[in-house]
């Protein structure tokens, strides 16, 4: 599993031209998966997206999560963070899941903030997206598992 998250001041998605979410101030985290994750790896990588340090304290040193400041979470499920690029010039996706294994993973990695009732909003899997973003920072890390 593969997880990108960018701090934003805003951030939207579109599909053919209709907004379908939306958020202010918060994270953008895009998700992608591999043909060997399975349902243990969500639980761990969600804790970490809530509760890693992204946001500034009053003194403007990054030391507070999502959690902690609980501002907005929009997740968007996006294949190519699984795609090869060591060799050549042409994408492989050998390594990403298959898309009905990557639909259910992203169904229940969203599950999970659900239960922990933190409030989120969701890309289309398997459609094609606009995101538009407003970078805060910029910051932006890279989570793998």
């Amino acid at each position: 599993m593969k997880l990108l998250i960018q701090r934003v001041s805003t951030a939207s998605v579109e599909v053919d031209r209709e907004i379908v979410s939306s958020i202010k101030q918060g994270i953008l985290a895009f998700v992608g998966f591999d043909k060997h994750d399975s349902v243990e790896n969500l639980e761990s990588m969600a804790d970490k997206l809530l509760n890693f340090k992204t946001f500034n304290d009053e003194k403007g040193k990054i030391s507070k999560s999502l959690f902690e400041t609980n501002h907005q979470l929009l997740i968007v499920p996006q294949v190519t963070l699984s795609v090869g690029t060591k060799k050549g010039t042409k994408p492989s996706f050998s390594e990403a899941a298959e898309p009905q294994v990557g639909l259910q993973l992203f169904q229940e990695f969203t599950q999970i903030f659900k239960e922990k009732k933190f409030k989120y909003e969701i890309g289309r899997f398997g459609s094609d997206m606009s995101v538009n973003i407003v970078n805060d920072g910029p910051v932006t890390f890279w989570f793998e598992n």
